[in-house]
Parts: structure tokens; sequence; C-alpha cells
């Protein structure tokens, strides 16, 4: 069964970092585009990084741009989104997604874009 289990979630003070980490299961996601999503409540889920399965192209979203950064290690079948200045407005739930194998890089997207979802991990910064 394919999994994405995200950790590395928690409680920060605003201008503190976290390393969210995605570790894939059930088989490889080395030829799959990944991304990080994030759902605030009462908010749509966004893209907020995405990550070609080579590691050469890779998305940011305005909101993280220049704080965020998104790499992958196909060795450990993982992926990592680095965020740092964190915002009380980055406040989420985040998300690990994978595209279909082989299909091409979305810079941004949608969750329709994306095929495999995992169960998110909450991310609270306060102010």
């Amino acid at each position: 069964q394919v999994q994405l289990v995200e950790s590395g979630g928690g409680l920060v003070q605003a201008g503190g970092s976290l390393r969210l980490s995605c570790a894939t299961s059930g088989r490889t996601f080395s030829n799959n585009a990944m991304a990080w999503f994030r759902q605030a409540p009462g908010k749509d889920r966004e893209v907020v990084a995405a990550i070609s399965w080579t590691g050469g192209r890779t998305y940011y979203s305005d909101s993280v741009k220049g704080r965020s950064t998104i790499s992958r290690d196909n060795t450990k079948n993982t992926v990592y989104l680095q965020m740092n200045n964190l915002k009380p407005e980055d406040t989420a739930v985040y998300f690990c997604s994978a595209r279909g194998i082989y299909r091409d890089f979305v810079a941004g997207g949608s969750i329709d874009d994306y095929d495999y979802w995992g169960q998110g991990t909450q991310v609270t910064v306060s102010s």
C-alpha cells in the first residue's frame, strides 16, 4: 500500500524554523513530482512548494518564497520542507502529495494535479 507520512510539525514562535519531512513507502516515489500543500481553518488547501522528480525544478508560492526550501532525497524516499522565519499566518495543516509516476512537474497547480496524499502534520506559529 502506497503511503505518504508527514512529520516535523509542531508549535513554534514567530521567527522560528521547522523542517517537515514526508516519508514514502509502499513503492519508490523517485519518479514522482511532489509537493507540499497547506490548509488553514476555513480555507482551501493551497500548494506552497513543489519539486520535480529529479529535484532540478522547484516552485514556491508567494506566501513562502524566500523563507522555505523544498528538497528531496530519493535514496531515502523522503521529501523535505524547510521553513524559516515562520509567521502566524503559516499556521495550518501541511500535507505532502505526489503526482502519478512520470507525470510532468507542475509549477503550482491545485489538489486535482496530485494523486497521492499524506494525512498531514499540524504547524502552529504563535505570535
